[in-house]
């Protein structure tokens, strides 16, 4: 049923009046969102933009340029409407949802209503030592992801993207991609959210040896989760979840940059079959991200040399998923509009 339905879908884009081919990333990304909605005539509808926000152990160590406190502030600052993400979500109709799965700080109910409350702690154990997080802690996060989503869902959302809050995340993403990917470390570490070249190289180091203490104590089995768990934050983890939800409800997933392009690394390496519904906005500015998308064997949509993350880079290519959605259904055939198929 599914090859039937894709030669339908190919057959449809081939034959709009158009040179076969001539519209590029657009026909391909046609075809895919025709795949996850099971359909001839694929639509967009309700997208939502979901932000989970926490604290990591590992910046204690000086692994991020930007101090601790910008992540409630940021947190906050989203309420006001005035962050990156806020004006983007405005710009393209998306709904935002900013969630605290870990942040450290405590948030006045009333003052900032604008935040859904699902802290699992202030903030993961720092990874250079022991364990970001315990195996009941992962598993609390994936559901508050899976529960974000399925709020979306019931809204009647089917094209979800995804950001992160939480100063030192570009840390655990290095690591995973070092670990899942197989690619050397020092090519996975970037400046982050600005580090100078002395920066990095101390960032490099705290890494390395977060890395051998994770072999030395007998963690590095291959075991995917115990490894997402051992680094990842708060944040990462619910954004892990909601991706794997996401693709249960056959929704289209929009992936932003470094961070969330390596939590959809962990949700493939669970389930493979969530790859089919990711669209990777674009590459990002950070030092590894290309190479792990090469790696994951995903074509990004835009090349902006964006590094802001919050989900920025995914809603900004919803346009583009949007032409793409449009030319399918509103651009006519070469039988109907009685112009000569010549190839």
């Amino acid at each position: 049923m599914k090859g039937e339905l894709r030669n339908q879908l190919q057959n449809k884009i081939d034959n709009l009046n158009k040179p076969k081919g001539s519209l590029g990333r657009l026909e391909s990304l046609a075809l895919q969102i025709g795949l996850i909605q099971q359909t001839l005539s694929p639509h967009l509808q309700h997208p939502c933009h979901i932000l989970f926000g926490s604290d990591h152990g590992i910046e204690r160590e000086g692994v991020s340029f930007s101090p601790r406190e910008v992540t409630w502030q940021q947190m906050i600052n989203y309420g006001k409407g005035g962050g990156g993400v806020n004006m983007f979500c405005r710009q393209h109709g998306f709904k935002l949802l900013v969630v605290d799965a870990g942040v450290d700080y405590d948030f006045d109910p009333v003052q900032h209503s604008h935040i859904i409350p699902r802290k699992i702690a202030y903030g993961t154990r720092n990874f250079l030592h022991e364990a970001a997080m315990t195996k009941d802690e992962w598993k609390r996060a994936l559901d508050i992801g899976a529960e974000m989503v399925d709020k979306c869902h019931a809204e009647g959302c089917n094209i979800i993207s995804l950001g992160e809050m939480g100063i030192a995340n570009t840390s655990p993403s290095s690591i995973l991609m070092h670990l899942l990917l197989h690619i050397p470390l020092e090519k996975c570490v970037g400046a982050g959210s600005g580090l100078p070249s002395e920066g990095v190289r101390h960032k490099y180091e705290v890494l390395k040896q977060s890395v051998d203490n994770f072999r030395a104590i007998g963690e590095d089995d291959g075991l995917v989760e115990k490894t997402a768990a051992y680094f990842m934050g708060y944040e990462m983890a619910c954004a892990t979840g909601a991706m794997l939800r996401a693709a249960e409800h056959r929704m289209i997933i929009l992936v932003d940059g470094f961070i969330m392009t390596a939590c959809m690394l962990v949700a493939m390496k669970m389930r493979p079959e969530v790859k089919d519904f990711a669209v990777f906005g674009h590459c990002g500015d950070e030092g590894g991200h290309k190479l792990m998308l090469d790696a994951m064997g995903a074509e990004p949509l835009l090349h902006l040399g964006l590094r802001l993350g919050e989900g920025t880079g995914a809603i900004c290519a919803f346009p583009i998923v949007q032409s793409a959605v449009n030319m399918i259904n509103e651009m006519d055939n070469f039988a109907h509009a009685e112009i000569t198929k010549y190839f």
